[in-house]
Order: C-alpha cells, then sequence, then structure tokens
C-alpha cells in the first residue's frame, strides 16, 4: 500500500549494569512468556522536569532512575510486576503493575503504596500501561493474558474528581496507550491482534463511539507502547520486530527506527533530551535503552505540564 519509509538510526544510551544484573534465576512471569533466564526485562520509560529517565524492570520488580549521563540508580525492588510508568505534576509515580494493580510512588518512599486494586468489587486483570490527561484524567489499560482466544482487556478511566469509568471490555490484549493532541482521541496498542485501534471520545461526557482500526501491523509480536510528538504523529514500538515505526495522525508511515542491538525487544518510548527531539526506547532483550534523533519533539508529557 505505501512505499517503504526512511530508516533512521539508534544508539546506545544505558545498560543495565552488571551490579543490577540477575543471572540464573527465573519466576513465574519469565515462564509464562517464554523468555527464559533474563538479567532484566525494561519497559514504562518516563522522564522526570530534571531530566532523569524512570523505567521499570518487570520480572524484578524493581524502579530505575536513569541520570542524563547514562547512569542507573536502582529506585525501589518490590514484590511486583511493574510495566508502564507515569509521573504527575508533583513528581508522583503511578505504576501499572500486572501483579499487584495500580500503585504510586511518592519521591522519598522506599515502596510503592496500592492505589487501585479493585473497581467494581473485582480485582483488576493485569494493568498494562497508563497516560494522564492534560486535566489529569488518567487512562489505563487492562491486559493480563487476554488475547484472541480471550477478548476480554479492558481500557478504564480514573477522572481527576474520583469517578471511575470502564470504557472497553472486549479488546484483546491491550497495552501501550496515549491521547492525541488535542485529546479527542485514544491511541490504544492491541498486541494480540497487531493493531492499534482508535477509540474517539465523546466531548461532552468523554464516553466513547465507533471505535476503528487505525493502523493494522504485520509481523513480530504486536505493538506495545506508544509516545506522540508535537505534530501528532504516533511512534509505535513493535515488540519482536526490534522497531518503532512513525505514522502521520492519518496513517501514513513516515519512518522506521531500527534497533542498533541484535535484540528484537522494543516494547517501550519516550521522548526527552534537548529540545524533546529525542526518542527514547527499552530495548528488554538486551537491558538497553537506545535513543535516536527527530526532527519534531515529542508532546510535552503530564509531568512538565
Amino acid at each position: 500500500m505505501y512505499a517503504a519509509p526512511p530508516i533512521v538510526s539508534t544508539q546506545v544510551f544505558a545498560a543495565v549494569p552488571q551490579e543490577f544484573q540477575i543471572k540464573g534465576r527465573s519466576n513465574e512471569w519469565l515462564e509464562a512468556r517464554q523468555h527464559g533466564t533474563l538479567a532484566s526485562f525494561l519497559e514504562g520509560p518516563s522522564f522526570d522536569v530534571e531530566g532523569n529517565l524512570y523505567c521499570t524492570d518487570i520480572p524484578y520488580g524493581r524502579i530505575f532512575k536513569v541520570s542524563p549521563t547514562g547512569s542507573f540508580e536502582l529506585v525501589t525492588e518490590y514484590d511486583g510486576e511493574p510495566n508502564g510508568l507515569k509521573i504527575n505534576k508533583e513528581g508522583r509515580i503511578f505504576i501499572a503493575d500486572q501483579k499487584r494493580g495500580l500503585l504510586t510512588l511518592d519521591p522519598g518512599d522506599s515502596k510503592p503504596r496500592p492505589y487501585i486494586e479493585r473497581l467494581n468489587m473485582e480485582r483488576l486483570k493485569g494493568p498494562n500501561d497508563l497516560v494522564f490527561s492534560r486535566n489529569g484524567d488518567l487512562y489505563f489499560t487492562d491486559q493480563a493474558q487476554t488475547g484472541l482466544q480471550d477478548p476480554t482487556g479492558r481500557v478504564w478511566r480514573v477522572c481527576a474528581d474520583g469517578r471511575v469509568d470502564l470504557l472497553l471490555d472486549n479488546v484483546p490484549s491491550p497495552n501501550g496507550i496515549v491521547l492525541n493532541l488535542n485529546e479527542t482521541i485514544l491511541y490504544v496498542a492491541v498486541t494480540r491482534a497487531n493493531a492499534i485501534w482508535r477509540v474517539p471520545l465523546n466531548s461532552k461526557n468523554g464516553l466513547i463511539n465507533k471505535v476503528g482500526l487505525f493502523i493494522q501491523l504485520s509481523g513480530g509480536g504486536g505493538p506495545d507502547g506508544l509516545a506522540l510528538d508535537e505534530q501528532g504523529n504516533l511512534a509505535i514500538a513493535h515488540a519482536g520486530l526490534g522497531a518503532v515505526w512513525l505514522f502521520s495522525p492519518i496513517g501514513e508511515p513516515l519512518c522506521r527506527i531500527n534497533s542498533c542491538t541484535s535484540g528484537r525487544m522494543i516494547t517501550n518510548l519516550a521522548y526527552g533530551g534537548p529540545e524533546n527531539k529525542s526518542l527514547y526506547m527499552t530495548e528488554s532483550s538486551s537491558g538497553s535503552i537506545l535513543v535516536a534523533d527527530m526532527q519534531v519533539a515529542g508532546k510535552k508529557m503530564y509531568s512538565h505540564m
């Protein structure tokens, strides 16, 4: 349908140092995903206002802070499976934890605290990723083991006033999630369907209508994390393919960003760096954070508004 888009190269910004690599240990999370015994599995990159990059290590329940020079610092280690991570305006960290629900970590705390464990008197399936709107509403995906065999993944909204809305409950593996520039559309990465769903939000009540297929991908393991730039272009981490795709707001491919490592598990994305024109990517199989120079700056994150 389209010609192959231009290729953008990456370089390694940082890698998990030896002192934080866990070797020879497996657990339920790794075994369920047939990942063997990895030394780490990075996810959930997000920047604070000082330019530090926070990321999660799912199987070992760890959160790292990576300095602008690439130095790793262990922020916390706990009994959980932290995946997506976002920071609010006050510097409070919100964590989508597949094992324990939505958690928060306040500056200076040593362990995350429960934020949402149950909704409508039932436990969450297994949160995966999250995003804040400008007014403080929090959207998150509730994925767990859903897929084509069990299309019951959910998308929730926790409003700034405390109201909770179930927006979708029929998604085969909802994963990455972002809002478009004017926050009238929610993009959801549907991993097992290898697709990006377009979820229009009603301007009057915020409810949804006419959910559609925005982009159909192929190959790899499916789309994972998402990020948006200032022109509304959508960056998609294609896990299992070792690449990130950049699509225009009308779904035209603009470029392909390839991993400079041998790993093929680019899992999530965040814009940062000088002028916010660097795209940082967690390459989970190698324990690396990659970076690519982009022409357009990323959309400002909620923590920076």
